[in-house]
């Protein structure tokens, strides 16, 4: 997966958390909703991260190719 469609792919989920979230202005999200959220927050933290790793490889001189996706265990214990 390349930078761009790293991007293309933050912007998709992005996209489908404000959808989700601006359809449930006020009332609260059922538990299938709730699970949705989570696993798209996650699955945007794996991309930031990725593409994040991708960038400083390049910076650095390596092979940005090189750079994979962690675990959401991982990503999600970050400090933002």
């Amino acid at each position: 997966m390349d930078d761009a469609e790293i991007v293309r792919q933050i912007g998709e989920l992005t996209e489908e958390e404000h959808r989700l979230e601006r359809s449930h202005a006020g009332v609260g999200l059922s538990e299938p909703e709730l699970e949705r959220l989570r696993t798209i927050e996650a699955s945007l933290d794996q991309c930031w991260d990725l593409l994040r790793q991708r960038r400083a490889r390049r910076h650095a001189g390596q092979d940005p190719e090189t750079a994979a996706q962690r675990p959401t265990s991982v990503v999600e214990g970050y400090q933002q």
